[in-house]
This record gives C-alpha cells, sequence and structure tokens, in this order.
C-alpha cells in the first residue's frame, strides 16, 4: 500500500451490507446426478460454512466470526426450512480448505458456504468438483469462478458495467482509463474495457502509473494532459482509498483537471473509509454502492444481535444462507443444483438484488453515487428486480 494521506488509511474500514435474501420467482430445481450431494427432506438442508478463522491472526478471527454471526442471523429470518450448519476454520489456508471441503461433503454437505480467500475457493473447488456440491465463495474474484464455484462478492465487471451505463446515458462516453500498473489495476482496467464496450461508449485512452507515491506525482500531470488531448469526457480510476485514490485524485486537480467537464469515475468504493469523503479531489466523483438503505437495516439488525457493527464480509454470510434457504424450501429438500443457483429471477439480499450467472460470477444491484460537500449522495437508485433500469 501507498505511504499517503495516513488520516485516510488510518481510518480504513469496511462497507457493510442490508436485509435479507429471498427468492424473487419460484425457481426450477434440477436433480443432483447420481453421484452428487445427499438429498435433503423436506426444506431442509445441510451448509457447511468454510470460514478463515483459526490462522492466528486478528483479521481472519474477525472475518470469520462476523460470518458465522450473520449466517446465523439469516437462519433465524428463515421459515419452511431448516438449515443445518456445520462450522469449518480452515485458518486462510487453501491446502486446509481442500481438506475441509472434502470433510464437508463426506459428512453430508449438500452446499459450502465460503471460503473467504480465493486461493481458498478455488482449492475447495477442485476437491469437491466431482461430487456434485456447489460452492458459494466469500470472494469478488471473477477468475475462480466456473464450474463448481460461484462467487458471492461484487466484481469489476460488475461495477464497471453499472458505471459505463450511467456515463454514457449522462453524456460521458468517452472514457479515459486511469490504472494502477499492478495485477488489481490490470484486472480493473479490462473490466472497465468490457463495460464500455457494453454500454455503447469509447475507450479514447489508457494511461497508468507506478504504484507507488513517486510513481503517481510523475504521472500526474500525463493523464491531465492526456485527458485534454484525447477529448475525454469521463476519466475512470481504478485507484482504491486504501492505496493510490487520496494523492492521485488531489494531484489530478492540482494539474488542472477540468471537472466542469471530465467527469472522475471510481472503480472501487470512495466512501470507505469515511474520511476519504472529506477530501478535496473526490468532490463530485461518481462510484457504485450497494443500496444504501438495505445496508443501514442490516447493520442495524446485525448490531441489535451481536453488540457491534458487522464487516462488509458478514452480508456476503447472509446472502449466502438466505439464498440457500429459500431454493431447498423450494425444492423440498433437493440438492442445490446449478440449474436453481442461476435462475434468472434471481435472489433479493441483505446488500439488493442478485443473482448468479452460468460462469460463476454475479449480477448486484447497485447504487450510483457521488460526493458532494463531503456527504455522499445517491444519483441512481440501486434497482430493486432484474426488470428495472440499472441493468
Amino acid at each position: 500500500m501507498l505511504s499517503v494521506l495516513s488520516r485516510a488509511r488510518k481510518s480504513l474500514g469496511h462497507l457493510v451490507t442490508g436485509l435479507f435474501a429471498v427468492v424473487l420467482a419460484a425457481c426450477v430445481p434440477a436433480d443432483g446426478p447420481a453421484t452428487g450431494p445427499a438429498q435433503g427432506s423436506g426444506g431442509s438442508v445441510k451448509v457447511a460454512l468454510l470460514i478463515p478463522s483459526g490462522s492466528g491472526q486478528a483479521q481472519d478471527e474477525l472475518f470469520g466470526a462476523n460470518l458465522e454471526n450473520a449466517a446465523r442471523l439469516a437462519m433465524r429470518d428463515l421459515s419452511g426450512v431448516a438449515i443445518d450448519l456445520r462450522v469449518y476454520r480452515t485458518g486462510g489456508s487453501p491446502a486446509r480448505a481442500s481438506a475441509l471441503a472434502k470433510q464437508a461433503v463426506d459428512e453430508g454437505a449438500q452446499v459450502i458456504l465460503g471460503p473467504f480467500y480465493s486461493e481458498e475457493a478455488n482449492a475447495a473447488g477442485v476437491a469437491v468438483a466431482n461430487s456434485g456440491v456447489n460452492v458459494l465463495a466469500f470472494s469478488n474474484n471473477a477468475a475462480i469462478a466456473g464450474g463448481n464455484v460461484f462467487v458471492l462478492g461484487q466484481t469489476f465487471d460488475n461495477t464497471a458495467r453499472r458505471l459505463a451505463s450511467y456515463a454514457v446515458r449522462n453524456g460521458k462516453s468517452k472514457i479515459l482509463i486511469v490504472h494502477d500498473r499492478n495485477v488489481a489495476g490490470e484486472v480493473g482496467k479490462a473490466a472497465i474495457e468490457r463495460g464500455v464496450a457494453a454500454a455503447g461508449g469509447s475507450v479514447v485512452g489508457v494511461t497508468s502509473y507506478e504504484f507507488s507515491q513517486n510513481g503517481i506525482v510523475q504521472a500526474a500531470s500525463g493523464i491531465v494532459g492526456t485527458a485534454r488531448s484525447s477529448g475525454a469526457t469521463a476519466l475512470f480510476l481504478t485507484a482504491d482509498t486504501a492505496g493510490a485514490l487520496p494523492l492521485l485524485s488531489q494531484l489530478l486537480v492540482d494539474n488542472g483537471i477540468d471537472r466542469a467537464t471530465t467527469q472522475l469515475i471510481g472503480l472501487t468504493r470512495w466512501d470507505i473509509p469515511p474520511a476519504t469523503l472529506a477530501l478535496p479531489g473526490v468532490q463530485g466523483g461518481w462510484f457504485a454502492l450497494p443500496d444504501p438503505g438495505l445496508q443501514a437495516q442490516f447493520q442495524s439488525r446485525y448490531q441489535a444481535a451481536f453488540g457491534t457493527a458487522p464487516v462488509a464480509v458478514a452480508g456476503l454470510a447472509y446472502d449466502g444462507i438466505a439464498a440457500i434457504g429459500a431454493l431447498a424450501r423450494a425444492s423440498k429438500g433437493a440438492p442445490i443444483s446449478r440449474e436453481a443457483l442461476t435462475q434468472s429471477a434471481g435472489f433479493a439480499g441483505v446488500s439488493g438484488v442478485f443473482r448468479f450467472l452460468p460462469n460463476g460470477t454475479n449480477q448486484r444491484g447497485l447504487a450510483v453515487a457521488t460526493i458532494r460537500n463531503n456527504q455522499v449522495v445517491v444519483i441512481d437508485p440501486a434497482p430493486r428486480s432484474f426488470a428495472g433500469a440499472g441493468f
């Protein structure tokens, strides 16, 4: 991470998520193969929850506790279905995740929720690939999705498509991509390119910077110059608040970016930590986030139940359990099949509507927000169904 604007970094927080998941429309369950997972009975399902606790790292323990708490909160809200939840602690280890996934299936698990890290999720998916058991991972890494692995996290592609579509509809169709020169930046750049193409916009240029404080300083004037010469009406940044965004956004302003004609757009959350909202460089920028109203409801319910606010991933565990429960209720205990998971109507989750895609990734209903006077202002609400605007 970059050593820039420490006041923003010291207060790094986690996004929160809101409400509960139900099937939006009846799904048509499909029976698994004869060698697949065990059959449930009358709306019951055996779920293996793989959490990163056990590594000895404080962050893994925090995330693990939040995931388990949220899963159990979701179980309380289900009706007409019994969840047999068994918790397995991976310690963040891919090898242990692989072994525990096999153990869970041997012990009758019909679906696996987790693991947390993408390497773990990939290992778990491979380990049980021939069992007919699907893995719903707490990851946003599209690279691990596919086969029996589905990712629950908000992907770069999802965010890029939402923001690019909004930008094109509002006259900001000429996009200059500005990305970190690292793995995350390259992945983000590719997602933005796909999003702009899908929205009918045009990428008028791509520029990057070395992922260091000096690299950003050296690149800033050139980025502004490219924005002017390319005729860009928007700069789409991959930078995040824990890395380049605080310094980069300020240097773009200092080097004369015309924010009246050139819109700044962010692929990541610009409202976390809250201190970021006071930065001059992010004022007026656009970014996407889950439905704030639903997030607030879930945060309130979680805090009332457990005495503390949830971290970001807690909402994913709630989504996963509630969706599994809804499918089990509809299928009368049949295995949670790919066909059921990918039914097109999707689910209404703690952060808004979402659905799994056949390639293992997902679509989530996101709001578009801006920052005005150090406050988050939603300028295009999150869709509440897949038939609505925003997709």
